[in-house]
């Protein structure tokens, strides 16, 4: 059985819940980003206590189909972003519907229904965080981020930037204060 859940974001996400399903007496076979395999079927009371125990960390079992594709769609992009060290050799449509099976138009459907912003636009707002995170950093240059997150050029990199913060690179590396958002924040 395959279980959907919301706001798995990162591996410490990934650790809990397999932690708390163990603490709730089930075997998990595996466990992504946003997706759970139990060897055994559950009853809808054990889906109920899994709800609630997951739901004290933030996380919650989606039943809707639209709604599943919608964070299967978030958690391709937040792995492609984040954990992904390959440069996105095709376009973020195609990739997607190779990934999760679907036509793009139905994914953008869905997901603009889901989350009321388009999938281009989550897109842009993960890579710009990711930005964030590697400025604060302070490891690589400007170029180097605009190259690791596939960018053009550090212009179009530093135009989205300052599009999407209100501040250009160099001026929000500047700030003292952390603008960051968690990844389920975005």
């Amino acid at each position: 059985m395959i279980l959907h859940i919301k706001n798995m974001v990162c591996n410490r996400c990934k650790m809990v819940v397999k932690a708390e399903l163990e603490k709730l007496g089930f075997n998990p076979i595996s466990v992504e980003l946003g997706e759970v395999s139990l060897s055994e079927n559950i009853s809808a009371d054990d889906k109920i206590n899994i709800a609630q125990k997951l739901s004290h960390f933030g996380f919650e079992l989606l039943e809707d189909k639209k709604t599943q594709i919608a964070e299967q769609i978030k958690t391709t992009i937040i792995n492609l972003v984040h954990y992904t060290r390959e440069p996105l050799k095709i376009n973020l449509s195609s990739y997607l519907s190779k990934h999760l099976n679907l036509e793009y138009s139905t994914l953008s459907s869905i997901f603009s229904e889901m989350e009321n912003q388009t999938i281009e636009k989550y897109f842009i707002a993960q890579k710009i965080e990711k930005a964030k995170e590697m400025l604060t950093y302070g490891e690589l240059t400007l170029s180097e981020i605009a190259f690791q997150l596939n960018y053009s050029s550090v212009a179009h990199l530093s135009s989205q930037f300052k599009k999407v913060t209100g501040l250009t690179p160099s001026a929000y590396k500047g700030e003292t204060v952390d603008k960051r958002k968690t990844l389920d924040e975005i």
